[in-house]
């Protein structure tokens, strides 16, 4: 009984240190499982911070798993996209526990402008997980079909969070 209350002493202490965001500066980078109909893949991202609540990052996916139809198989332009977006970090404003950061932005991809909403926690200083949902709101395609629906639709992202 006195291992276990001891660490989850040690565990506490560790959560209290650690910071989601921390404004101007302040640089995060994500690795994570990217889901959406049609496919799976892995998702990498960086974040920067511009001031208390504000960041701007960069963002790329690539479908590694995707349902062929016909026997169609689909190509790296197909799979693969890249976007630029800009962050409004509101764990501070909604007064949460500094180790949670809730992130709603707009981004700006090959394929389509849109917007997502974003969760980190942080386990210690460096470490932590995040989850991730966007949507296309304007397609630079309106008729769009087959592989082109890949990337241009909603998507989910779990995974690691790294502070740099």
């Amino acid at each position: 009984m006195k291992k276990t209350i001891t660490f989850l002493a040690v565990i506490m202490v560790s959560l209290v240190n650690a910071q989601a965001f921390k404004g101007k500066g302040d640089i995060k980078t994500q690795v994570g499982i990217n889901m959406q109909d049609g496919g799976t893949g892995i998702n990498l991202s960086a974040d920067f911070g511009l001031g208390e609540n504000m960041s701007y990052g960069f963002v790329a996916s690539y479908l590694l798993s995707v349902k062929e139809p016909n026997g169609t198989s689909a190509k790296f332009g197909d799979r693969s996209d890249a976007k630029v977006r800009f962050n409004a970090n509101l764990g501070s404003v909604f007064k949460l526990d500094k180790a949670i950061d809730i992130y709603p932005g707009l981004n700006l991809g090959i394929r389509n402008f849109g917007a997502h909403l974003g969760v980190r926690y942080f386990f210690s200083e460096g470490f932590g997980v995040y989850t991730e949902a966007g949507i296309p709101i304007a397609r630079y395609d309106s008729n769009i079909q087959g592989f082109e629906e890949l990337n241009n639709q909603f998507v989910f992202q779990i995974g690691a969070s790294f502070n740099l």
